[in-house]
């Protein structure tokens, strides 16, 4: 290794929250070493089973590794930290991330730093588009957020309170017997559709989608075309994010949205958001489309900021937490 190599601390990240098993590297410079990722695909209709994505994690995890040290031109020796997807997530998956990352820890003699899913997701945000302090919207299968920093944590100023707006696409999308997952199979069908009415969830700063989607299989039993559907679906579902997300930026006062996780991907959501955003003086930012979806790049940084700032997780508190909510984390390098 070169002198300047031996200087700077370098990462692992170990994702396993859901569907995928991803190892990022990175440096504490915030260079991007490498990155490998394995995702866990059910059958098109079928909807996954924790138990199955797990042992997908098990079969591919040490593979995953060794292609994210080839790419990075690493050795095992040139981990200085691992960190770790603790929470949220599914069980069985989160259980072999967190047995991977305690194996490594102990086997290299280095730091294990455990990372809040959602936290990695806003970093990560923030890393790959230059954004200090926006208003983020965070959407994702698990996870539908609408997010600010104040005062030493991540404020949640909106979400829903029943299931995320991936869940929703992706049940949507199973019920048209679509690939998994659904979202940029609707997002494509949306492009033929036209506007049929679905019920718009907006309560305060919260949104419900579960009564779209049971709009939704209703109208596709009763013979309304897949591409109408779709197109409904996106048109009611980014209307009322668009208009919960305004109402954050006013009541913040900040200038910036910030759009992470995988459903950033979908570019109706991002013209509607922009729209938005310049009719109120404010930009938009989007991640980097190869880290929208879940990846170990976000843990590795994130693990790194919170190292750097004086956090690391004992061995024996590096159990999975199933169910931790992003505005329950000290940011302490904020």
């Amino acid at each position: 290794m070169s002198g300047n190599k031996k200087k700077r601390k370098i990462c692992l990240g170990i994702e396993s929250t859901a569907h995928t098993f991803s190892i990022g590297i990175v440096d504490s410079e915030g260079n991007i070493l490498s990155e490998a990722t394995s995702m866990f695909r059910p059958e098109p209709g079928k909807g996954m089973i924790p138990r199955e994505a797990a042992e997908h994690h098990v079969e591919r995890g040490a593979g995953i590794v060794k292609s994210a040290l080839d790419e990075g031109g690493l050795k095992m020796s040139d981990i200085n930290l691992v960190a770790f997807a603790q929470g949220p997530g599914l069980p069985p998956c989160l259980r072999v991330g967190a047995a991977v990352a305690r194996y490594l820890s102990l086997k290299l003699g280095v730091p294990l730093v455990g990372v809040n899913h959602p936290v990695g997701h806003l970093e990560i945000g923030r890393l790959t588009t230059g954004s200090e302090d926006p208003v983020f919207l965070y959407l994702s299968g698990g996870n539908t957020q609408i997010i600010s920093y104040a005062e030493g944590f991540y404020r949640i100023f909106g979400e829903t309170v029943d299931i995320p707006i991936g869940n929703a696409l992706d049940v949507v999308a199973r019920e048209l017997k679509l690939e998994s997952p659904g979202g940029p199979e609707i997002e494509r069908l949306a492009k033929g559709g036209k506007y049929v009415e679905l019920p718009y969830g907006v309560k305060g700063m919260d949104m419900s989608f579960s009564g779209i989607v049971t709009e939704a299989r209703r109208k596709i039993k009763s013979g309304v075309s897949a591409e109408d559907i779709s197109h409904s679906m996106q048109e009611t579902c980014f209307a009322m994010l668009t208009e919960v997300t305004e109402r954050a930026i006013a009541h913040t006062g900040k200038d910036e949205v910030l759009l992470v996780g995988g459903v950033a991907a979908n570019k109706r959501l991002q013209t509607m958001l922009n729209t938005m955003c310049e009719e109120r003086g404010a930009s938009l930012r989007v991640v980097e489309m190869k880290y929208a979806g879940d990846n170990g790049v976000m843990i590795a940084w994130a693990g790194m900021l919170a190292h750097a700032s004086g956090q690391k997780t004992d061995i024996e508190r590096s159990g999975f937490v199933q169910k931790w909510r992003t505005d329950d984390v000290r940011i302490t390098w904020m």
